[in-house]
């Protein structure tokens, strides 16, 4: 986190495709064309005390955030809900531009904030080839749920079921060709931590790209609960006074289709990893579902996975990892 000081002036920063709005204490609202040009005339009004605040917009705050970043202005990027939630705190219900700007700005001034990095090539390289396969992945289900429709009313042959089938085969057929270059990729360079990963009872070849590649080598997180919270595999309690006992449920944020492949690998995890096995054997001797005891399994395997990137060191079976 960075530390604060009076000089520090910070500048909340709504950004969108075409434009981002801006506010600081000392300068109020501006807004600028979310371009080059937009950029060096908001660059003008800078200097070595700015502290610029955004949101993580999917692709429109990386360009601003890599031009910033290189002429030397501190950068934070900020998860939406987090923002999202600050506004809630607040009470606020005006929702613009500007009004976001405000508001990201009051976050800024009132909480520490991280120093936003940029990506090593390679990851932003990978999680580009990742949203490409997970756009594939929804095309592939929203074809499969249409053709299931089409053939329960009994349509099984023509034009529209051959088009559908032909599209879906083509899809998986890019979906594996994209998921051979990320493959690749990670092999590339990260080789020792793939392997790593892989050695852990339950975490498969695919399992181990998505992980690496979408935590950045877990490099964005302080410890496996953040994962864990990042994946939607944190257990939410609802529980108020002695009347309200709500069940514990996964959030389901983050990146699905990392938390299906973990759940798929709880299965063979809590029969042949040791740690996993004992978890799961204890979870379900006391009564509970088979569904929370493979979920606590998955949050088992992101510890494991975590404590080994961190570490250096190869999964050991007779660890246990406390």
């Amino acid at each position: 986190m960075l530390s604060m000081n009076k000089s520090t002036l910070f500048f909340g920063i709504d950004i969108s495709k075409d434009s981002f709005d801006v506010y600081s204490d000392k300068m109020g609202y501006s807004s600028y064309s979310n371009t080059k040009d937009g950029f060096k005339a908001f660059l003008k009004v800078l200097n070595r005390t700015s502290h610029c605040v955004m949101e993580a917009t999917g692709c429109y705050h990386h360009k601003l955030a890599m031009f910033l970043h290189e002429k030397g202005i501190i950068v934070s990027v900020v998860n939406p809900l987090v923002i999202k939630r600050f506004i809630q705190m607040k009470l606020r219900r005006l929702k613009t531009d500007k009004s976001d700007a405000f508001m990201i700005y009051s976050y800024a001034s009132e909480q520490s904030v991280e120093e936003w990095q940029p990506e090593k090539e390679y990851i932003e390289r990978g999680k580009e080839l990742l949203s490409l396969i997970q756009t594939y992945l929804r095309q592939a289900t929203a074809l499969k749920n249409k053709l299931h429709a089409s053939e329960s009313k009994g349509q099984t042959k023509g034009v529209i079921i051959s088009s559908m089938k032909r599209q879906l085969r083509n899809l998986k057929r890019e979906r594996q060709f994209l998921e051979q270059e990320l493959e690749s990729l990670i092999k590339t360079h990260e080789a020792k931590l793939f392997t790593r990963l892989t050695s852990i009872p339950g975490i498969g070849k695919k399992t181990a790209v998505l992980m690496m590649v979408s935590t950045s080598n877990f490099n964005s997180f302080n410890s496996y609960k953040q994962v864990s919270s990042y994946l939607g595999l944190a257990p939410n309690e609802r529980s108020s006074g002695s009347s309200i006992r709500g069940k514990s449920r996964i959030s389901k944020t983050g990146d699905g289709l990392l938390r299906n492949h973990l759940f798929m690998c709880s299965f063979t995890a809590s029969v042949h990893n040791p740690q996993c096995k004992a978890l799961f054997d204890r979870i379900v001797a006391k009564g509970k579902s088979k569904k929370l005891a493979l979920i606590a399994v998955c949050n088992k395997l992101i510890k494991q996975a975590f404590a080994i990137a961190k570490s250096g060191l190869p999964y050991d079976s007779n660890y246990a990892v406390k």
